[in-house]
């Protein structure tokens, strides 16, 4: 779908041209035409002083069925044993949304073996159902499987929201989840919230995170939305009360054309990035790829992670598993050091929850100091080896 273009009214003012983020307006002969690269982002609807461009209808959907969508549902992710971290964050907000709409929360957890100190887990962040799907078919996660139980479990209890991690396997199936059931996505969320009239607010970053948009699926159900891991704090209630139920699937749910042969654990920092309590992160102020070691040495003290800008992983200086940002990932850790980085908003999005972030700069106009709780003027050349001295001194090392 895209922009529609009423012929009579256009006068190739050129305007919407100009305007449209997405390069996805040329000028015709007599008119303008709309290429595929349109998102219906209406900015040139806006624009137009002629009534010449209008977005395309939605449809009404089925609206009388909505009332029969009830209750928040989160994706309970399950990785060789354990439950991911983000499931307990998404458990935590929905907690809020469910009792804002007052209508229950409920966990899926979908594996093989699962244990019982599993379920009750999430029951203890949050949730008043744990729907549990237990099949040898599940043990090893693959698009398809999951993807078709969790839509037979949607079509059959019709929960009015549904979110999930915005991980490796969130990103992989949730999107053919919502196309199997004829709704609406919005991937990477930052923050979620009820409407006046109910509805899912789902607000992200666009353009580049230089605007927030918020999202609404007002005619469809449900109302889906991933939420990337450490961007919503957990809140455990441990005397939440709550029940797990064991649920069976139709067996041609369970057939994939999948086969795993093998599961390799991650040896990258990726996984220690976003579960680090501390991260040293460098940017294109380091100069070279050699100067990283400074980070390495500086983290290494502190008991952190190596994090890096998007301008160090562009340069090759460091693989891209250690990028922090909106192309990166998304951490929250209690101590985040800056070094060498200017501050783009595509990096403030993936850090600025963090709980103290101290800033190496030399120039006192760098954005990153817009957001840190520390901010240190400094040549980080002079500065980090005189820190890591310091630091060493006081350990007696």
């Amino acid at each position: 779908m895209k922009a529609l273009v009423d012929r009579k009214k256009c006068t190739l003012c050129e305007v919407c041209v100009d305007v449209c983020p997405f390069s996805a307006i040329i000028v015709g002969e007599t008119t303008i035409e709309i290429t595929d690269e349109c998102t219906l982002c209406g900015m040139c609807v806006d624009t137009c002083e002629f009534g010449a461009l209008s977005l395309p209808e939605v449809g009404a959907g089925p609206a009388a069925d909505l009332g029969a969508y009830k209750g928040v549902w989160v994706f309970a992710e399950w990785r060789e044993g354990t439950v991911h971290r983000v499931s307990h964050e998404l458990l935590s907000t929905g907690r809020v949304l469910a009792d804002k709409r007052g209508v229950p929360l409920a966990a899926v957890l979908l594996g093989h073996n699962l244990s019982e100190d599993s379920a009750k887990e999430l029951v203890a962040f949050g949730a008043d159902t744990v729907y549990v799907v237990d099949y040898p078919e599940l043990a090893h996660f693959a698009d398809d499987t999951y993807a078709d139980v969790l839509v037979e479990l949607v079509r059959a209890k019709k929960p009015e929201i549904l979110l999930a991690g915005a991980t490796s396997i969130g990103r992989s199936f949730i999107p053919r989840v919502a196309a199997s059931l004829h709704t609406g996505l919005t991937a990477d969320c930052t923050e979620l919230d009820i409407s006046a009239d109910g509805l899912l607010l789902q607000t992200r970053p666009a353009f580049g995170g230089n605007v927030m948009a918020t999202i609404i699926c007002p005619n469809k159900r449900p109302q889906m939305a991933t939420v990337r891991p450490k961007v919503m704090k957990p809140s455990k209630q441990p005397t939440h009360q709550g029940e797990v139920v064991p649920v069976s699937v139709p067996e041609a749910c369970l057939k994939s054309r999948v086969e795993v042969l093998e599961v390799i654990p991650e040896k990258d920092q990726t996984a220690k990035l976003t579960e680090a309590d501390a991260i040293v992160s460098g940017g294109r102020g380091l100069k070279k790829p050699e100067n990283f070691a400074l980070i390495e040495e500086l983290a290494q003290l502190i008991k952190g992670a190596v994090g890096a800008s998007r301008g160090a992983v562009e340069e090759g200086w460091i693989a891209p598993s250690h990028q922090v940002g909106q192309t990166g990932r998304t951490v929250s850790p209690s101590l985040y050091m800056a070094v060498g980085i200017a501050g783009a908003i595509q990096h403030l999005v993936g850090m600025q929850s963090s709980k103290v972030i101290v800033a190496v700069n030399k120039d006192p106009m760098a954005p990153i100091f817009d957001v840190a709780t520390y901010g240190v003027v400094a040549d980080l050349f002079e500065f980090i080896p005189a820190f890591i001295k310091k630091i060493k001194q006081e350990r007696g090392d």
